[in-house]
């Protein structure tokens, strides 16, 4: 438990240290809000052992909207250590504590799924940070699943493409690309159907024994794998771009799995990214 309690003081250090910063960030509406949760995701991986091996780029196009499957809360550590991004996150995630106060200051879009009156809000609220040159990320599974399958993409809230072109003149279209995040190994192992099982936070888990495993699972190996991006117009058909999304995540998650990169030199540097 020394390690525990190791990682969980040196996380809350880094959040104490840059907690200024970013709330400076977001009153003066500059760079620093996007670049802050940058750095501290690229910090906590560092600190919790998490090593990201790239595949393909992201874009840097905008308005750019990410469509990602979802396997774990460290998801949103892995993503945001390789690129600034704003989160859409259902409700009660910001009733959290600790976590819900984390995910306000990394200005997450709050949707209440069970309520299609509340959709249109979320919606909204999405088209505004794209507008904003934001690069948002949606989990369109609408839930994390085990790590070994890919869910339905949902296309519901993919309409925030169609509220980003009625409501701004100056793009004519909006970029979706697709994001793969594949959990491939744990202490130096591949991680089979069973490890991935446990790696991902999924169902009725509950949250803080499933830190506590990976905290002392030692150093995991996740995939991150960026798709074609592609540009749409008020044209496009939302289930169609959520249909192509998930068809793209799938070949990626699928490339991933059965090729794990696995490279334990990259263990103590911030982490990399290994194009390939």
């Amino acid at each position: 438990m020394i390690r525990v309690a190791l990682l969980t003081t040196t996380v809350l250090l880094l959040t104490l240290l840059l907690l200024p910063f970013q709330l400076a960030g977001i009153l003066s509406n500059s760079r620093l809000q996007r670049i802050v949760p940058n750095l501290f995701h690229r910090a906590v991986a560092a600190v919790l052992g998490i090593r990201i091996h790239q595949v393909g780029q992201p874009s840097d196009d905008r308005p750019l909207l990410i469509l990602s499957n979802h396997v774990s809360w460290l998801d949103i550590i892995v993503i945001t250590a390789v690129r600034p991004v704003v989160f859409v996150a259902k409700q009660e995630v910001a009733g959290w504590p600790f976590f819900g106060w984390l995910a306000k200051l990394q200005r997450t879009v709050f949707i209440e799924r069970e309520r299609r009156h509340k959709t249109g809000e979320a919606t909204r609220e999405m088209a505004s940070r794209l507008r904003g040159g934001d690069a948002v990320v949606l989990f369109a599974e609408g839930t994390s699943s085990d790590g070994n399958r890919i869910l339905p993409f949902r296309s519901a809230l993919v309409g925030a493409v169609h509220h980003t072109l009625g409501d701004e003149t100056h793009h004519s279209s909006v970029t979706v690309q697709p994001l793969s995040v594949a959990y491939t190994g744990v202490g130096g192992v591949p991680s089979g159907r069973a490890l991935r099982d446990k790696l991902a936070w999924y169902g009725d888990m509950d949250l803080v024994p499933h830190m506590l495993g990976i905290f002392l699972s030692g150093a995991v190996d996740v995939t991150v794998s960026w798709g074609e991006p592609v540009a749409y117009d008020m044209s496009a058909d939302r289930k169609r771009i959520a249909r192509d999304a998930e068809a793209s995540v799938r070949r990626m998650t699928a490339a991933a799995l059965r090729q794990p990169a696995l490279e334990p030199e990259l263990g103590d540097a911030v982490p990399a990214a290994v194009v390939s």
